[in-house]
């Protein structure tokens, strides 16, 4: 999948555009890095070229839903506590009824599947120059 390095947000969610364009239905997307690293932004780009509209950070609830021609549910795990609390959520229920995009997947520790395509987006500098590595879990081992 790859390395790529982006400059701005606008890159980021221009990236985020081109990487959907790889995507079909059942996909699950794991997005990880740190608080404010272009993960939600990455995510808009996603939306954009998918569904043609703005998406927003769900953090306050925790899933949203956008339809267009493949349906894509943004799931943001980032105010979840623990294990059970993510149970809760039933996030599997999604599963093959579009594409699952998840943030802070690394707050979900059982269940993902292998063929998980992971998204870390890495902090480079104060000038929003961001590294994104793009690759399936199944190739991890």
């Amino acid at each position: 999948m790859g390395i790529f390095y982006t400059n701005s947000g606008n890159e980021t969610e221009k990236l985020g555009e081109k990487f959907a364009k790889s995507l079909k239905k059942g996909d699950i997307v794991g997005f990880s890095g740190e608080l404010g690293s272009g993960k939600t932004t990455f995510i808009k780009g996603i939306v954009k070229k998918l569904c043609n509209l703005q998406a927003i950070s769900p953090s306050f609830v925790l899933i949203n839903e956008y339809y267009g021609k493949i349906p894509v549910f943004h799931i943001d795990l980032y105010r979840l506590e623990n294990e059970r609390e993510i149970e809760e959520i039933n996030w599997e229920e999604y599963i093959g009824k579009g594409i699952i995009l998840i943030e802070w997947v690394e707050k979900i520790k059982k269940n993902l599947p292998e063929n998980l395509i992971l998204v870390k987006i890495e902090i480079l500098d104060d000038n929003n120059k961001r590294k994104i590595k793009i690759k399936r879990r199944k190739n991890d081992k």
